[in-house]
Formats: structure tokens, C-alpha cells, sequence
């Protein structure tokens, strides 16, 4: 069973880290990445910026540059880049805008509507949101009308599983991570999801798995396995995010 690990952090302190609400991360550099993924015969993946990186990019290219052409990078981006700081970033493997709702430091939700329309006309760019899903109702309509549009860690919350699953039936994306830091039931979640939208759930480890009360653990793969049949395990493995990224 090949992996395309849709959401990983690589933490370098040979570049800057912003403390963020009072943490600080623990270095979990290239090596360290790989080391630990071994056996799991990850085929690619998704170097995903986190809020302690603000909007650093030199260490995310440095980790790209290591990690080879099937990775790619999820950045956060002030409001305003310039079109030629996108398009240099693009070249380079930068494929996704995050907006960090949760733990802040990236651009604000006031500004998703025009940011995101625009990295997507500009370089096709989709972003990401890192929100609890029980907040989703304030901005569904927004969503709705975005190009394209992913929610990190199954929307976090029981209460938000209901607004995030009507926009999973618009065509939001759901990243199956982060299992370890979710207060919902996960194997509900992940049925109902693939149920309305069987393009929708994308695989990740969330390495290091920073603040999360649980870190990755095989058994997070297994539970998957458990779940689904093998046409719809490679999907949520390895399709599903591989031609989002790169498709």
C-alpha cells in the first residue's frame, strides 16, 4: 500500500520558529521525517507550513529541495505578495495557501475570499483551513463559492461534523489527519465523509504531530484499513491527495 502523506511538519531551527501561544515545537527536521516513515512506504507528500513558521518560506524550500519532486508545500502567505513571489514559489513546488484559524499566524478569514480566488487564477493553488468545522457555518457561503477549498484534521469537532459534511457534498476536501488532537468520534467521521463524497478524504501522519494530546501512531493507518474496502483505502491513501496536489 503505497502513501501520499498529505500533511506533514518539518521544523528546522537553522531558520526562524515563532513561539505561538506560548509553544515552542521540537526540531523535526528531513531526516528525522524520514526516519520515523520508514516502513509506511510513503510515495509523496505535503510539507504543510505551521503557525510557529509564520510566513518564513526559506525553510520550506530547503526542505522541498531535500525531499524531492513527488513533495510538494502548503505556505502561509500575507495578503500582500506580490504575483511574482507566488509564481516563484509555484516553480519551486508550493502548491497549496493555508489559512491557520486555529493557532493564527497566517493571513485572517477576512481575507480567504480574495486571497484564495487569487493564488487559484494565479497558479491554481487550493487552500487550506485549519478551523474547528462547528465554526464553518459563518463562512459556508463563502466556501461554496471558492474554486477549491480543503479542511485540515476531519474539522476537529463532533459539533462541526454536520456543517463540514455539507461542504464536503460542494466539493470541500477533508484531510483524514491528526487523529491524535480530534474531539469526534474518528471512524464516524471518516465513514460519513467518504459516504458523501468519496473523492474527499486525503491521508496524513501530522508528523511530529505538535500540541496534539496523541501523536501518530500505526494504529491510525489501521483503523483506516478496518474501515474500507481496498478500492476505497487507496483513495484516501494515495489518489485522492496525489491528483489534488498534482492534477
Amino acid at each position: 500500500m503505497k502513501i501520499f502523506d498529505a500533511h506533514f511538519h518539518i521544523i528546522d531551527f537553522d531558520f526562524p520558529i515563532i513561539e505561538n501561544q506560548g509553544y515552542t515545537p521540537p526540531s523535526y527536521v528531513v531526516s528525522d521525517y524520514q526516519h520515523e516513515t520508514t516502513n509506511l512506504n510513503v510515495q509523496g507528500g505535503a510539507i504543510v507550513s505551521g503557525s510557529f513558521q509564520g510566513f518564513d518560506q526559506d525553510y520550506l524550500l530547503n526542505a522541498l529541495k531535500q525531499m524531492g519532486p513527488t513533495y510538494c508545500g502548503v505556505t502561509q502567505l500575507p495578503f500582500d505578495v506580490t504575483d511574482e513571489e507566488i509564481i516563484d514559489l509555484h516553480n519551486k513546488g508550493v502548491r497549496a495557501l493555508r489559512f491557520n484559524i486555529k493557532r493564527g499566524g497566517s493571513e485572517d478569514l477576512s481575507k480567504l475570499d480574495y486571497f484564495a480566488r487569487r493564488v487559484y487564477d494565479l497558479v491554481g493553488w487550493h487552500s487550506e483551513l485549519y478551523i474547528d468545522a462547528k465554526e464553518l457555518p459563518s463562512i459556508a457561503s463563502t466556501i461554496e463559492r471558492l474554486p477549491a477549498i480543503s479542511i485540515d484534521h476531519l474539522g476537529l469537532s463532533e459539533e462541526g461534523l454536520t456543517p463540514l459534511l455539507k461542504l464536503v457534498d460542494k466539493g470541500v476536501r477533508v484531510k483524514a489527519t491528526g487523529f491524535g488532537r480530534v474531539d469526534l468520534n474518528v471512524e464516524n467521521a471518516l465513514k460519513a465523509i467518504y459516504k458523501v463524497n468519496p473523492d474527499s478524504l486525503m491521508f496524513g501522519t501530522d508528523l511530529p504531530s505538535t500540541r496534539a494530546k496523541r501523536p501518530f501512531e500505526y494504529a491510525d493507518i489501521e483503523l483506516i484499513q478496518r474501515s474500507f474496502d481496498e478500492r476505497a483505502t487507496e483513495k484516501i491513501f494515495y489518489t485522492n491527495a496525489f491528483e489534488w496536489y498534482f492534477k
